[in-house]
Protein backbone atom coordinates (compact mmCIF):
# COMPACT_ATOMS: atom_id res chain seq x y z
CA UNK A 1 0.00 0.00 0.00
CA UNK A 2 2.75 2.45 0.91
CA UNK A 3 4.30 1.60 -3.24
CA UNK A 4 0.84 2.56 -4.26
CA UNK A 5 0.68 5.76 -2.33
CA UNK A 6 4.14 6.61 -3.50
CA UNK A 7 3.63 6.48 -7.11
CA UNK A 8 0.28 8.47 -6.67
CA UNK A 9 2.08 11.38 -4.98
CA UNK A 10 4.33 11.31 -8.08
CA UNK A 11 1.67 11.38 -10.66
CA UNK A 12 -0.12 14.39 -8.25
CA UNK A 13 3.26 16.18 -8.00
CA UNK A 14 3.38 15.74 -12.22
CA UNK A 15 0.18 17.42 -12.54
CA UNK A 16 0.54 20.72 -10.45
CA UNK A 17 4.18 21.14 -11.36
CA UNK A 18 4.76 23.87 -13.95
CA UNK A 19 6.90 23.20 -16.92
CA UNK A 20 6.93 18.82 -15.95
CA UNK A 21 7.46 16.55 -18.26
CA UNK A 22 4.13 16.28 -18.94
CA UNK A 23 4.49 19.81 -20.35
CA UNK A 24 5.19 19.50 -24.06
CA UNK A 25 5.43 17.29 -26.99
CA UNK A 26 8.62 14.89 -26.82
CA UNK A 27 9.10 13.85 -30.20
CA UNK A 28 12.22 15.92 -32.14
CA UNK A 29 13.92 16.15 -35.32
CA UNK A 30 16.35 13.54 -35.81
CA UNK A 31 14.55 11.38 -33.09
CA UNK A 32 14.33 7.05 -33.76
CA UNK A 33 11.15 6.40 -32.75
CA UNK A 34 10.63 2.60 -31.10
CA UNK A 35 7.09 1.51 -30.36
CA UNK A 36 7.50 -1.10 -27.18
CA UNK A 37 4.77 -3.61 -26.75
CA UNK A 38 2.64 -6.75 -27.52
CA UNK A 39 0.68 -7.95 -30.31
CA UNK A 40 -1.42 -4.53 -30.88
CA UNK A 41 1.89 -2.90 -31.48
CA UNK A 42 2.63 -5.72 -34.00
CA UNK A 43 -0.25 -5.05 -35.15
CA UNK A 44 1.38 -2.42 -37.14
CA UNK A 45 -2.48 0.33 -36.77
CA UNK A 46 -1.96 2.52 -33.51
CA UNK A 47 1.89 2.89 -34.35
CA UNK A 48 1.68 2.68 -38.53
CA UNK A 49 -0.75 6.39 -37.57
CA UNK A 50 1.03 7.50 -35.04
CA UNK A 51 4.01 7.37 -37.87
CA UNK A 52 1.74 9.17 -40.74
CA UNK A 53 0.83 12.13 -38.29
CA UNK A 54 4.42 12.65 -37.35
CA UNK A 55 5.23 12.55 -41.27
CA UNK A 56 2.64 14.68 -42.55
CA UNK A 57 2.59 17.16 -39.59
CA UNK A 58 6.40 17.57 -39.77
CA UNK A 59 7.97 17.14 -43.56
CA UNK A 60 10.88 19.14 -42.94
CA UNK A 61 12.12 16.87 -40.17
CA UNK A 62 14.25 13.62 -40.59
CA UNK A 63 12.41 10.72 -38.36
CA UNK A 64 12.91 6.72 -38.57
CA UNK A 65 11.19 4.32 -36.94
CA UNK A 66 11.15 0.46 -35.10
CA UNK A 67 8.49 -1.43 -34.13
CA UNK A 68 8.94 -4.13 -31.67
CA UNK A 69 5.66 -5.22 -30.67
CA UNK A 70 5.66 -9.45 -30.02
CA UNK A 71 2.06 -10.93 -30.16
CA UNK A 72 1.15 -12.44 -26.51
CA UNK A 73 4.82 -10.64 -24.78
CA UNK A 74 4.11 -8.74 -21.19
CA UNK A 75 6.30 -6.54 -19.15
CA UNK A 76 8.64 -9.12 -17.68
CA UNK A 77 9.53 -9.96 -21.85
CA UNK A 78 9.99 -6.69 -22.72
CA UNK A 79 12.18 -6.16 -19.40
CA UNK A 80 14.26 -9.01 -20.62
CA UNK A 81 14.68 -8.34 -24.55
CA UNK A 82 14.77 -4.28 -23.78
CA UNK A 83 18.80 -4.38 -24.59
CA UNK A 84 18.86 -6.72 -27.41
CA UNK A 85 15.54 -5.06 -28.79
CA UNK A 86 15.41 -1.92 -27.67
CA UNK A 87 18.70 -0.35 -27.00
CA UNK A 88 20.82 -1.94 -29.63
CA UNK A 89 18.33 -0.17 -32.22
CA UNK A 90 19.80 3.26 -30.69
CA UNK A 91 16.20 5.34 -29.68
CA UNK A 92 16.36 8.57 -29.22
CA UNK A 93 12.33 7.96 -28.11
CA UNK A 94 10.31 5.25 -27.16
CA UNK A 95 6.43 4.31 -26.15
CA UNK A 96 6.27 1.71 -24.09
CA UNK A 97 2.48 0.34 -24.09
CA UNK A 98 2.30 -3.24 -22.01
CA UNK A 99 -0.47 -4.27 -19.69
CA UNK A 100 -3.20 -5.86 -21.59
CA UNK A 101 -1.53 -9.31 -21.12
CA UNK A 102 -0.03 -8.85 -17.81
CA UNK A 103 -3.51 -8.06 -15.89
CA UNK A 104 -4.37 -11.86 -16.65
CA UNK A 105 -7.85 -11.09 -18.29
CA UNK A 106 -9.96 -11.78 -15.17
CA UNK A 107 -10.23 -10.54 -11.36
CA UNK A 108 -7.65 -7.95 -10.05
CA UNK A 109 -4.46 -9.86 -8.83
CA UNK A 110 -1.88 -7.54 -6.81
CA UNK A 111 1.00 -10.55 -7.55
CA UNK A 112 0.49 -9.92 -11.49
CA UNK A 113 0.56 -5.86 -10.41
CA UNK A 114 4.15 -6.38 -8.60
CA UNK A 115 5.37 -8.18 -11.63
CA UNK A 116 3.82 -5.80 -13.63
CA UNK A 117 5.09 -2.50 -11.56
CA UNK A 118 8.68 -3.78 -11.30
CA UNK A 119 9.52 -4.80 -14.76
CA UNK A 120 8.39 -1.77 -16.30
CA UNK A 121 10.69 0.02 -14.12
CA UNK A 122 13.52 -1.70 -15.08
CA UNK A 123 12.43 -0.73 -18.32
CA UNK A 124 12.19 3.35 -17.32
CA UNK A 125 15.62 2.97 -15.34
CA UNK A 126 17.15 1.09 -18.55
CA UNK A 127 15.68 3.74 -20.79
CA UNK A 128 16.98 7.00 -18.51
CA UNK A 129 20.77 5.70 -18.29
CA UNK A 130 21.13 5.73 -22.18
CA UNK A 131 19.23 9.41 -22.05
CA UNK A 132 16.30 7.49 -24.27
CA UNK A 133 13.10 9.55 -23.62
CA UNK A 134 10.07 7.54 -22.81
CA UNK A 135 6.19 7.86 -23.03
CA UNK A 136 5.00 5.17 -20.87
CA UNK A 137 1.25 4.24 -22.01
CA UNK A 138 -1.41 2.47 -20.00
CA UNK A 139 -3.29 0.41 -22.70
CA UNK A 140 -6.70 0.89 -24.08
CA UNK A 141 -9.46 0.26 -22.22
CA UNK A 142 -11.50 -3.26 -22.95
CA UNK A 143 -14.50 -2.96 -25.09
CA UNK A 144 -17.26 -4.41 -22.62
CA UNK A 145 -19.69 -4.72 -26.01
CA UNK A 146 -17.68 -7.14 -27.54
CA UNK A 147 -17.09 -10.09 -25.05
CA UNK A 148 -19.03 -10.46 -21.42
CA UNK A 149 -15.86 -11.00 -19.59
CA UNK A 150 -14.73 -7.56 -20.36
CA UNK A 151 -16.78 -6.02 -17.70
CA UNK A 152 -14.94 -7.24 -14.95
CA UNK A 153 -11.99 -6.91 -17.00
CA UNK A 154 -12.26 -3.14 -17.44
CA UNK A 155 -12.86 -2.65 -13.40
CA UNK A 156 -9.65 -4.56 -13.08
CA UNK A 157 -7.55 -2.55 -15.61
CA UNK A 158 -8.38 0.54 -13.86
CA UNK A 159 -7.04 -0.71 -10.49
CA UNK A 160 -4.08 -2.45 -12.46
CA UNK A 161 -2.66 0.51 -14.50
CA UNK A 162 -3.14 3.27 -11.45
CA UNK A 163 0.44 3.22 -10.34
CA UNK A 164 1.50 4.23 -13.53
CA UNK A 165 1.57 7.68 -13.88
CA UNK A 166 3.04 8.10 -10.35
CA UNK A 167 5.97 5.58 -11.78
CA UNK A 168 6.28 7.82 -15.28
CA UNK A 169 7.22 10.74 -12.78
CA UNK A 170 9.90 8.84 -10.88
CA UNK A 171 11.32 7.57 -13.49
CA UNK A 172 11.46 11.33 -15.96
CA UNK A 173 9.13 9.60 -18.34
CA UNK A 174 5.76 11.47 -19.77
CA UNK A 175 2.55 9.17 -18.90
CA UNK A 176 -0.66 9.00 -21.40
CA UNK A 177 -3.66 7.50 -19.59
CA UNK A 178 -4.61 5.67 -22.72
CA UNK A 179 -7.08 3.36 -20.75
CA UNK A 180 -9.21 6.50 -19.14
CA UNK A 181 -9.07 8.42 -22.53
CA UNK A 182 -10.22 5.15 -24.42
CA UNK A 183 -12.68 4.47 -21.89
CA UNK A 184 -15.06 7.50 -21.68
CA UNK A 185 -15.00 7.26 -25.58
CA UNK A 186 -16.26 3.38 -25.78
CA UNK A 187 -18.66 4.67 -23.19
CA UNK A 188 -20.15 6.83 -24.97
CA UNK A 189 -20.55 4.87 -28.04
CA UNK A 190 -22.24 2.28 -25.88
CA UNK A 191 -24.51 5.05 -24.60
CA UNK A 192 -25.32 6.63 -28.28
CA UNK A 193 -26.00 2.71 -29.31
CA UNK A 194 -22.99 3.24 -31.67
CA UNK A 195 -23.35 -0.86 -32.66
CA UNK A 196 -21.30 -0.13 -36.25
CA UNK A 197 -18.39 1.60 -34.62
CA UNK A 198 -15.98 -0.88 -33.52
CA UNK A 199 -12.31 -0.02 -32.58
CA UNK A 200 -11.41 -3.18 -31.51
CA UNK A 201 -13.12 -6.03 -32.97
CA UNK A 202 -12.37 -8.76 -30.67
CA UNK A 203 -13.00 -6.05 -28.18
CA UNK A 204 -9.43 -5.40 -27.29
CA UNK A 205 -7.27 -5.60 -31.20
CA UNK A 206 -7.38 -2.93 -33.26
CA UNK A 207 -9.28 -2.90 -36.09
CA UNK A 208 -8.06 -0.19 -38.64
CA UNK A 209 -10.77 2.88 -36.37
CA UNK A 210 -8.90 1.21 -33.32
CA UNK A 211 -5.52 2.47 -35.13
CA UNK A 212 -7.06 6.16 -35.36
CA UNK A 213 -8.45 6.06 -31.76
CA UNK A 214 -5.43 4.84 -29.86
CA UNK A 215 -3.15 7.65 -31.87
CA UNK A 216 -5.66 9.72 -31.10
CA UNK A 217 -5.61 9.30 -27.60
CA UNK A 218 -1.29 9.05 -27.29
CA UNK A 219 -0.82 11.83 -29.43
CA UNK A 220 -3.62 14.79 -27.78
CA UNK A 221 -1.95 12.94 -24.62
CA UNK A 222 1.25 14.14 -25.61
CA UNK A 223 0.29 17.35 -26.41
CA UNK A 224 1.29 17.16 -30.49
CA UNK A 225 0.11 20.42 -32.29
CA UNK A 226 -3.73 20.27 -33.48
CA UNK A 227 -2.30 23.31 -36.47
CA UNK A 228 -1.63 22.05 -39.80
CA UNK A 229 -1.84 25.88 -40.88
CA UNK A 230 -4.53 28.17 -41.30
CA UNK A 231 -5.59 30.86 -44.04
CA UNK A 232 -7.50 34.11 -42.66
CA UNK A 233 -9.09 36.23 -46.25
CA UNK A 234 -10.55 39.24 -45.68
CA UNK A 235 -12.74 40.09 -48.78
CA UNK A 236 -11.19 43.93 -50.30
CA UNK A 237 -7.68 42.92 -48.44
CA UNK A 238 -4.32 42.67 -50.76
CA UNK A 239 -2.87 39.84 -48.12
CA UNK A 240 -4.17 36.88 -45.72
CA UNK A 241 -3.69 36.42 -42.71
CA UNK A 242 -1.27 32.74 -42.23
CA UNK A 243 -0.17 30.18 -39.54
CA UNK A 244 2.32 27.41 -40.65
CA UNK A 245 1.85 28.60 -44.54
CA UNK A 246 2.13 31.22 -47.65
CA UNK A 247 -0.08 32.53 -49.46
CA UNK A 248 0.93 34.40 -52.80
CA UNK A 249 -1.46 35.74 -55.97
CA UNK A 250 -4.91 36.88 -53.45
CA UNK A 251 -7.57 37.95 -55.84
CA UNK A 252 -11.04 38.98 -54.00
CA UNK A 253 -14.47 39.52 -54.88
CA UNK A 254 -18.05 39.40 -52.64
CA UNK A 255 -18.80 35.98 -54.20
CA UNK A 256 -15.37 34.70 -55.89
CA UNK A 257 -11.60 34.01 -53.95
CA UNK A 258 -8.52 33.03 -55.39
CA UNK A 259 -5.25 32.27 -53.86
CA UNK A 260 -2.32 30.26 -53.93
CA UNK A 261 -1.52 28.48 -51.04
CA UNK A 262 1.94 26.71 -49.40
CA UNK A 263 1.56 24.56 -46.54
CA UNK A 264 4.32 23.74 -44.35
CA UNK A 265 2.51 20.87 -42.86
CA UNK A 266 0.14 18.36 -44.51
CA UNK A 267 -3.37 17.02 -43.03
CA UNK A 268 -3.78 13.80 -41.57
CA UNK A 269 -5.19 11.84 -44.08
CA UNK A 270 -8.25 10.58 -43.01
CA UNK A 271 -9.31 7.25 -44.19
CA UNK A 272 -13.04 6.12 -44.92
CA UNK A 273 -12.70 3.33 -42.24
CA UNK A 274 -12.38 6.14 -40.01
CA UNK A 275 -15.31 8.43 -40.44
CA UNK A 276 -17.88 6.76 -38.27
CA UNK A 277 -14.99 6.95 -35.42
CA UNK A 278 -14.65 10.31 -35.61
CA UNK A 279 -17.54 12.13 -33.59
CA UNK A 280 -15.55 10.06 -31.06
CA UNK A 281 -12.02 11.55 -31.44
CA UNK A 282 -13.18 15.27 -31.48
CA UNK A 283 -13.59 15.00 -34.61
CA UNK A 284 -9.69 15.64 -34.84
CA UNK A 285 -10.60 19.49 -34.24
CA UNK A 286 -7.43 18.56 -31.09
CA UNK A 287 -5.27 16.92 -34.21
CA UNK A 288 -5.70 17.96 -37.61
CA UNK A 289 -6.35 21.61 -37.48
CA UNK A 290 -6.41 22.50 -41.66
CA UNK A 291 -8.44 26.08 -41.53
CA UNK A 292 -9.98 28.10 -43.99
CA UNK A 293 -11.55 31.70 -42.92
CA UNK A 294 -12.89 33.91 -45.44
CA UNK A 295 -14.76 37.16 -44.00
CA UNK A 296 -16.91 39.66 -46.27
CA UNK A 297 -18.59 37.08 -48.72
CA UNK A 298 -22.05 37.42 -50.15
CA UNK A 299 -24.73 35.04 -48.78
CA UNK A 300 -24.18 32.14 -51.11
CA UNK A 301 -22.97 28.65 -50.40
CA UNK A 302 -19.83 28.34 -51.98
CA UNK A 303 -17.67 25.90 -53.79
CA UNK A 304 -13.81 25.16 -52.89
CA UNK A 305 -11.38 24.02 -55.29
CA UNK A 306 -7.73 23.00 -54.87
CA UNK A 307 -5.89 22.51 -58.52
CA UNK A 308 -9.93 22.33 -59.99
CA UNK A 309 -10.61 19.38 -58.08
CA UNK A 310 -13.67 20.11 -55.70
CA UNK A 311 -13.24 19.49 -52.35
CA UNK A 312 -15.41 20.67 -50.21
CA UNK A 313 -18.90 23.16 -50.32
CA UNK A 314 -19.51 25.47 -47.46
CA UNK A 315 -21.86 28.54 -46.82
CA UNK A 316 -20.74 32.08 -46.39
CA UNK A 317 -20.91 32.01 -42.79
CA UNK A 318 -19.22 29.02 -42.68
CA UNK A 319 -16.13 30.61 -44.10
CA UNK A 320 -16.59 33.75 -42.05
CA UNK A 321 -16.60 31.65 -38.86
CA UNK A 322 -13.71 29.64 -40.30
CA UNK A 323 -14.26 25.72 -41.39
CA UNK A 324 -11.41 23.05 -40.68
CA UNK A 325 -10.99 21.23 -43.97
CA UNK A 326 -8.54 18.61 -42.44
CA UNK A 327 -11.07 15.73 -42.49
CA UNK A 328 -11.61 16.49 -46.31
CA UNK A 329 -11.29 12.97 -48.07
CA UNK A 330 -11.36 14.37 -51.82
CA UNK A 331 -9.00 16.27 -53.59
CA UNK A 332 -5.03 16.08 -54.44
CA UNK A 333 -3.96 17.10 -51.21
CA UNK A 334 -5.47 14.28 -49.24
CA UNK A 335 -4.75 11.93 -52.37
CA UNK A 336 -1.10 12.96 -51.68
CA UNK A 337 -1.70 12.37 -48.13
CA UNK A 338 -2.68 8.56 -49.13
CA UNK A 339 0.50 8.59 -51.27
CA UNK A 340 2.62 8.76 -47.85
CA UNK A 341 0.53 6.71 -45.91
CA UNK A 342 0.91 3.45 -48.64
CA UNK A 343 4.55 4.39 -48.47
CA UNK A 344 4.70 3.80 -44.52
CA UNK A 345 2.58 0.56 -44.95
CA UNK A 346 4.74 -1.06 -47.65
CA UNK A 347 7.75 0.44 -45.77
CA UNK A 348 6.84 -1.08 -42.42
CA UNK A 349 6.42 -4.74 -43.97
CA UNK A 350 10.27 -4.77 -44.66
CA UNK A 351 10.52 -3.37 -41.00
CA UNK A 352 8.36 -6.27 -39.62
CA UNK A 353 10.37 -8.60 -41.35
CA UNK A 354 14.30 -7.68 -40.19
CA UNK A 355 12.28 -7.49 -36.90
CA UNK A 356 10.78 -11.27 -37.02
CA UNK A 357 13.67 -12.37 -39.43
CA UNK A 358 16.75 -11.13 -38.16
CA UNK A 359 16.31 -9.12 -34.69
CA UNK A 360 14.59 -11.80 -33.16
CA UNK A 361 16.74 -14.81 -34.38
CA UNK A 362 19.13 -16.02 -31.63
CA UNK A 363 22.35 -17.19 -33.14
CA UNK A 364 22.98 -20.95 -31.60
CA UNK A 365 26.52 -20.83 -29.62
CA UNK A 366 28.32 -23.57 -31.99
CA UNK A 367 27.43 -20.95 -35.07
CA UNK A 368 28.29 -17.79 -32.54
CA UNK A 369 31.81 -17.62 -34.31
CA UNK A 370 30.04 -16.36 -37.94
CA UNK A 371 26.44 -16.14 -36.85
CA UNK A 372 27.12 -13.18 -35.06
CA UNK A 373 28.67 -11.69 -37.49
CA UNK A 374 26.06 -12.10 -40.23
CA UNK A 375 23.43 -11.69 -38.24
CA UNK A 376 24.58 -7.69 -37.65
CA UNK A 377 25.67 -7.41 -41.59
CA UNK A 378 22.09 -8.84 -42.22
CA UNK A 379 20.89 -5.82 -40.20
CA UNK A 380 22.57 -3.40 -41.39
CA UNK A 381 21.84 -4.20 -45.41
CA UNK A 382 18.18 -4.28 -44.42
CA UNK A 383 17.97 -1.10 -42.59
CA UNK A 384 19.60 0.63 -45.48
CA UNK A 385 16.83 -0.86 -47.76
CA UNK A 386 14.59 0.85 -45.30
CA UNK A 387 16.24 4.12 -44.64
CA UNK A 388 15.88 4.49 -48.37
CA UNK A 389 12.77 3.90 -48.71
CA UNK A 390 12.42 6.59 -45.54
CA UNK A 391 13.98 9.27 -47.79
CA UNK A 392 11.33 9.00 -50.83
CA UNK A 393 8.79 8.80 -47.53
CA UNK A 394 9.66 12.25 -46.52
CA UNK A 395 9.81 12.94 -50.63
CA UNK A 396 6.20 12.51 -50.87
CA UNK A 397 5.58 14.42 -48.31
CA UNK A 398 6.98 17.42 -49.36
CA UNK A 399 3.95 20.29 -49.25
CA UNK A 400 3.22 21.66 -52.69
CA UNK A 401 2.33 25.18 -53.82
CA UNK A 402 -1.73 24.53 -54.87
CA UNK A 403 -4.58 26.77 -56.49
CA UNK A 404 -7.69 27.44 -54.32
CA UNK A 405 -10.47 28.87 -55.71
CA UNK A 406 -13.70 29.53 -53.61
CA UNK A 407 -16.83 30.55 -56.03
CA UNK A 408 -20.39 31.58 -55.48
CA UNK A 409 -22.72 29.13 -56.37
CA UNK A 410 -25.58 30.98 -57.70
CA UNK A 411 -28.94 29.78 -58.68
CA UNK A 412 -29.46 30.07 -62.80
Amino acid sequence: MRRLAYYALFATLALLLPGSVQAQFPVKDGDRVLFLGDSITEQYQYSTDLELYLTTRFPQWRLSFVNAGISGDRAVGGAGRFASHVLAEQPTFITINFGMNDAGYGAFNPGLQKEFLDNTVKMLVAAREKNVRVALLSPNAVDRRIQERFKLYLETQKEFYAPLAGLAAEHGAQFVDQYAITRAALEKMEADKAEKVIPFGDGFHTSPPGGLFMAHAILTGLKAPALVSEVTVRIGADTAETKNCVVSGLSTRKDYVAFTREDRALPLPVQQDWVTLLPYVNDLKDLNQYTLSVKGLDDFDYEIRVDGELIAVRSAMQLALGTNLGNVTEGPIHAQGQQVFAAINEKNQLLHRRFREVVMFNVPNWLADVGTERKQKELEKRWAEITERQAKIYELAQPKPRKWVLEAKKPK
